[in-house]
């Protein structure tokens, strides 16, 4: 359970706040490329508790800045995207994507002053079809991560953005719990009923996984065991500095995906997709064909509005108690919610904007969770005390060696050895993965 001052710690990110600044030292994906246009309308954002304008201009740059008119203060989301840059409607001071000004038409010659004047804009950074924005102190933004996902195209992606209306940590904490799967997704589902072959057969036939969990690198990373019919199932998922998850929803050697937890605010969190669609799809069939009861994945929308939190909304939410259906959750759901990633929606938001962790009783099956709390709270107090770099940002290559998946062994092996194995084999869409070696050396697991 953390403590009152741990929960502030973890779960504020405005600025100024420690864990706030942590995520500041990251590169942090703030929206699609395809949702700007060149000379198109300027997007309210909201990011880690900033209230910023994107917008895209003549060029095709990609400028992020306050929303505030460094004149008057006059929201340049009102503003003209035109020729090179943006104009605000108020006096007619024109900003280039880079914050610098370009115009003060209201002002005599004599008495302008743009070269003194800058809109307040942070580094911009366009891979893997997403607007990444660097919101540092640090005058050099970092390298880019070496995560598997950013290292691809956007054509090679499958990408998806979704609201949720709750703070990040909670809603991250649902990836690297891997029990909730065989109750809240599979909990009206027996093992007699699953295709053969599905490996979702060894999560309902053992419901109590063995947890392994260590430190890593780039975060924190666990290995659940469970041992059915001689074979051993391993369900391998890792968390990464500084909100970003790889879950085991496909076999570990060719599941390429990364899921982030990006804060809005300290209510509000955007999820942000990234799947290799070269990867694997993992159906939950039951014997006689038909897709087991709620655990599909399509999820409706509402229709974006140009609000702060006007993105990205599901059509099912906490106003309409996420369309569940109680008759079915009688006779052949376990939740009478419909589709998997509406299910962890609702029992997220439904622990409040903020959990209450007083509240909690923590014990093994939720190793991970502690762990990973421990290490961003360390992590983030050591750069509020001592200046210490947090993970990945001096050495982004740590995190090639992460990747989520799931596997069954004939044998027992130790849980490293077996992850490590399956790493060895893995496929590499990146072509970094494996570079220089044909049969690698195991990734390094011990943090720093």
């Amino acid at each position: 359970m953390a403590t009152l001052q741990e929960s502030e710690i973890l779960t504020r990110v405005g600025p100024g706040t420690p864990m706030g600044e942590l995520m500041r030292q990251y590169w942090i994906p703030a929206a699609m490329s395809r949702e700007l246009a060149a000379d198109g309308e300027p997007m309210r954002l909201m990011l880690l508790g900033e209230r910023l304008i994107a917008f895209r201009d003549s060029a095709g740059r990609v400028g992020v800045m306050d929303h505030r008119c460094p004149h008057r203060c006059a929201s340049l989301f009102f503003g003209r995207n035109e020729q090179g840059g943006l104009r605000c409607v108020y006096h007619g001071w024109k900003f280039a994507a880079d914050g610098s000004c370009l115009e003060m038409p209201n002002v005599p010659p004599e008495y302008d002053y743009k070269h003194k004047v800058r809109a307040r804009a942070y580094p911009v950074r366009e891979q893997a079809g997403l607007i990444w924005v660097y919101m540092g102190p640090s005058p050099q933004p970092p390298a880019f991560p070496a995560m598997e996902p950013f290292l691809l195209s956007e054509s090679e992606l499958d990408l998806g953005f979704t609201q949720r209306e709750c703070n990040y940590l909670q809603a991250l904490e649902g990836d690297i719990d891997t029990t909730h799967l065989s109750f809240l997704h599979l909990g009206g589902i027996k093992p007699e009923e699953l295709a053969a072959g599905d490996v979702n057969r060894f999560t309902v036939a053992n419901r109590q996984a063995e947890l392994n969990v260590r430190r890593t690198p780039w975060g924190t990373m666990y290995g659940a065991r469970r041992e059915v019919d001689g074979k051993v199932y391993w369900r391998f998922a890792q968390f990464l500095f500084p909100f970003w998850t790889m879950i085991p929803t496909g076999n570990l050697g060719e599941h390429v995906f990364a899921r982030g937890w990006v804060p809005m605010d300290d209510t509000h969190t955007m999820i942000v997709r990234m799947v290799w669609k070269g990867g694997p799809r993992v159906p939950r069939i039951l014997r006689d064909g038909r897709a087991a009861a709620g655990t599909g994945a399509s999820m409706s929308y509402l229709p974006n509005t140009t609000d702060w939190f006007g993105r990205w909304r599901l059509a099912a939410n906490a106003g309409n108690d996420y369309q569940i259906d109680r008759e079915a959750q009688r006779t052949n759901s376990f939740t009478g919610i419909d589709g998997i990633p509406l299910q962890d929606q609702a029992v997220t938001e439904s622990m409040g904007p903020i959990t209450d962790h007083s509240w909690e009783h923590l014990g093994h099956s939720d190793v991970m969770i502690i762990q990973t709390r421990r290490r961003l709270l360390e992590a983030a107090i050591a750069l509020k005390e001592r200046q210490v770099a947090p993970p990945g940002i001096e050495d982004p290559e740590v995190f090639l060696a992460a990747r989520g998946g799931d596997f069954a062994l004939d044998q027992d092996l130790e849980w490293l050895e077996a992850y490590k194995g399956q790493m060895r084999r893995a496929v590499d869409p990146t072509g970094r993965l494996h570079v220089g070696e044909t049969a690698p050396p195991a990734p390094a697991l011990h943090a720093k």
